[in-house]
């Protein structure tokens, strides 16, 4: 039955996340996109905390998780091979001084498998890194004047190392190729003396193809306090990297049908390599996590953690020309979370209920975007429940986050957002010793 459900799963979220955009949040405009969250949906159900880390969960923030200890369940034998896969919907209203608008969007977020080997776990991956979906006007009494139009998004493939040090000391890295391609076009429209529309209007095309390597380093340490409770702290450390960008750029005459067709006339390429852009650098910030949390084993938790980005090192000289925006700059970008879960009693046979993970949490964060002098920032408050499945403590996942990003200050926009989450996490036994010859 898992399997069965696995694959219709899978086939689900993998048309739902190739047919729809990722996004269509103005605020994908800047840069190379929003940023996509990357943790699971139990972590997400938490705030987005990833302190947390066992035997049965596939935790994709922080390496060290993939080494832990076996499950006393099976005499310590070894840990189950462990199986995720999620995805979510998301639907938001739009918000300015001017007026309203909606948007709503399907993705999928993760696939990932975590193979236990002794002391150590490995683990791999794919999921999406950004995403950039957008259709942005300005428009004045004679109508249109400006247009920005954008798609796409970079994703991750990553392999993972973990390994236990002691018995409460683990560590680990992920090795993560970044690839994908971000293609947006504006049109500066131009009317006639009698303030009609030209028939023929200037489009200038953009695409980047963009790819790299980059690490992650991750450190769990786990004791206990006393007979019941468990401290766990947790840390992780992105160096700053680089991602090569292969650029194109055409500049296209173009006719606007009555239908708002757009038909090409005419079609120029720039000469970006006397420019020096047709391959450029991309450079990510570092990141770095640190956060730490108290709990009773398979009974309850609650963390906190915060999270620095150098988000104001991000450069990259072909969007400084393609996206010419005056007012804005990068600032390091910060987040706190807060969450936790409880388990009223996870090895209960009279109830389901009381199998049942709750998990809520909240985030503040600061994006690092500055428009206008306003700092773009952004609040969430989450909750979740984690149900019980089949064997081996497999389980569905199901989350929900509420929140709003941006704000109407200046001119700019509000999304007010409600996130429906879901995930399998599946565990099975590959590796057992024989107990007879």
């Amino acid at each position: 039955m898992i399997k069965k459900l696995l694959i219709v799963f899978g086939v689900l979220f993998a048309i739902t996340g190739y047919a729809q955009e990722d996004t269509t949040s103005p605020y994908s405009f800047y840069g190379i996109g929003s940023l996509k969250f990357k943790g699971t949906v139990e972590n997400r159900s938490m705030g987005g905390i990833s302190i947390f880390t066992d035997s049965i969960h596939v935790n994709l923030r922080n390496p060290a998780s993939y080494a832990g200890h076996n499950l006393a369940t099976f005499q310590d034998e070894g840990r189950p091979v462990k199986f995720a896969v999620g995805g979510s919907h998301t639907t938001a209203k739009l918000k300015s001084n001017s007026g309203s608008d909606r948007y709503s969007s399907s993705t999928f977020d993760y696939i990932a498998l975590s193979i236990p080997m002794q002391k150590f776990g490995v683990g791999f991956g794919l999921l999406p890194f950004t995403s950039v979906g957008y259709k942005l006007e300005s428009s004045s009494s004679r109508g249109l004047e400006t247009r920005f139009r954008g798609d796409g998004g970079v994703n991750k493939a990553f392999l993972s190392l973990g390994y236990q040090i002691t018995d409460g000391l683990s560590a680990g890295i992920d090795v993560n190729y970044n690839f994908g391609n971000i293609q947006n076009n504006t049109i500066a429209y131009v009317y006639n003396s009698d303030n009609t529309l030209a028939r023929y209007q200037t489009r200038e095309d953009n695409r980047s193809d963009l790819s790299g390597f980059n690490v992650n380093f991750g450190v769990v340490y786990k004791r206990m306090l006393n007979e019941t409770l468990e401290l766990t702290s947790a840390m992780t450390y992105t160096p700053k990297s680089e991602l090569t960008s292969k650029n194109q750029r055409e500049f296209n005459t173009i006719n606007i049908t009555t239908t708002g067709e757009e038909v090409i006339a005419n079609t120029i390429a720039a000469d970006l390599a006397s420019a020096g852009l047709e391959e450029t650098k991309l450079v990510m910030p570092a990141k770095f996590s640190f956060g730490a949390g108290i709990g009773q084993p398979r009974k309850w938790f609650v963390g906190a953690e915060y999270t620095l980005q150098k988000t104001k090192d991000f450069t990259n000289k072909f969007y400084n020309t393609s996206q010419s925006v005056t007012g804005t700059q990068y600032k390091n970008a910060s987040t706190f979370a807060l969450g936790g879960f409880y388990i009223p009693e996870y090895n209960s046979f009279s109830s389901y209920l009381k199998r049942v993970v709750y998990r809520a949490g909240l985030r503040f964060e600061n994006t690092g975007l500055n428009i206008q002098g306003e700092d773009v920032k952004e609040f969430g408050i989450s909750f979740g429940v984690g149900l019980p499945m089949g064997n081996l403590f497999s389980n569905a996942n199901l989350g929900f986050e509420m929140g709003k990003k941006g704000t109407v200050n200046n001119n700019l926009i509000q999304e007010n957002f409600v996130n429906i989450n879901l995930s399998l996490s599946l565990n099975d036994r590959w590796f057992q010793k024989r107990k007879y010859n």
